[in-house]
């Protein structure tokens, strides 16, 4: 099973914040393998993995995971980018989202940030951690954190020893760094 850069970078830095995670309950959207949701998992969080509905391959994939990996308390979810679902809504109280590469494909972007900014307007504490491959340079979200009401800060990945090339670089022709960003709600867009 291939692992994308991205994930192993969201996971080594899900490792750093090993004692944060202790407890908390983390969501993963577009799980895929699942790596930083198993990671989180391993570190004591309640984890809640997700892919799309339409993809039954991809939920199994996430369930053969959690196996793999002795973690039966995992829940696995079908969740659709940008679909207010009843799953959606009824999600327990989170502490952090996880999103490993999920700005793969334009068209998917606002959809993506439509259940992230949902997710945090119901937990207004809570935290989307995403790391991303960048393809092109006029590929971006910073309209759509505008319009969503969304702050990000990017995260330094030397400040957690990801700055190794095999870790955040690729031997794919071009420029495809990874990076990794945090996304909150602007202060004051918690309906409070």
């Amino acid at each position: 099973m291939y692992v994308w850069p991205c994930a192993v970078v969201l996971a080594q830095y899900l490792w750093t914040r090993r004692e944060e995670l202790r407890d908390k309950t983390v969501l993963e959207l577009g799980a895929g393998v699942s790596l930083p949701g198993v990671v989180a998992a391993r570190c004591g969080a309640k984890v809640i993995l997700s892919d799309s509905t339409n993809n039954p391959l991809c939920l199994e994939n996430c369930r053969r995971s959690c196996e793999a990996n002795g973690l039966h308390d995992v829940d696995v979810l079908g969740l659709t980018w940008g679909e207010i679902s009843p799953d959606l809504v009824l999600l327990p109280k989170l502490d952090v989202i996880l999103g490993s590469d999920v700005f793969y494909e334009p068209q998917d972007f606002e959809d993506v940030l439509v259940t992230v900014a949902f997710l945090l307007r119901k937990n207004p504490r809570a935290q989307f951690w995403t790391t991303y491959q960048e393809r092109s340079a006029d590929w971006s979200i910073e309209a759509l954190l505008h319009r969503w009401k969304l702050n990000c800060v990017e995260v330094r990945l030397e400040t957690f020893d990801a700055d190794k090339p095999e870790l955040a670089g690729s031997t794919l022709p071009g420029s495809h760094s990874i990076y990794m960003m945090i996304i909150t709600l602007k202060t004051g867009d918690d309906g409070r």
